[in-house]
């Protein structure tokens, strides 16, 4: 295959340009590592460097995406199908919702639970600390619990409706 002068100038280019040949050297380290991934036929990776704390309980460090596409799924709260609150001063109810909310959501984009790489938690102010196990202990029947999405857990003071104690968004990739 014939390549374009253009490129080659490019090339060149960049090599000149201090650290450039460093980032060209990152440039095939990455491209040999995604190749790597595409022959796995993952669309995505996620691990946790050993350059970095190992999360504690439930996490995972970093979701990198080879292919895919990925969907982008709105904070979820405590709604049915037809807009009713399930689960009123209940947050094991609201936390479970939330989570068919999601399932929900990524298997209408074509995938399931298991093509989640990102969570992010909202939780009001007024629960208790200690729930956190509830919600862990929910989300443990939907995530994949070997190598769990990455995720942000942040208490906030009030969501939108003052009834609602938890909202939750995420992003999957799945395969084209």
């Amino acid at each position: 295959m014939k390549i374009p002068t253009l490129v080659l100038a490019a090339v060149a280019l960049i090599g000149a340009i201090p650290g450039g040949a460093a980032f060209m050297a990152r440039k095939e380290e990455a491209k040999g590592t995604q190749s790597a991934r595409a022959q796995d036929s993952k669309a995505f990776h996620i691990f946790n460097p050993e350059t970095m704390a190992k999360p504690t309980v439930g996490y995972s460090q970093v979701a990198e995406v080879g292919e895919g596409k990925i969907v982008y799924i709105a904070g979820q709260i405590a709604l049915d199908k037809s807009g009713n609150l399930v689960g009123k001063d209940d947050l094991r109810a609201q936390v479970q919702q939330v989570f068919e909310n999601l399932k929900a959501a990524v298997e209408a984009s074509g995938g399931d639970f298991h093509n989640v790489i990102k969570l992010n938690y909202y939780c009001v102010a007024s629960v208790d600390p200690g729930q956190m196990a509830v919600v862990r202990e929910v989300r443990d029947k939907y995530v994949n619990t070997a190598n769990p999405p990455t995720s942000t857990f942040v208490f906030v003071q009030r969501l939108v409706r003052p009834e609602w104690l938890i909202e939750v968004d995420a992003v999957a990739v799945v395969k084209k």
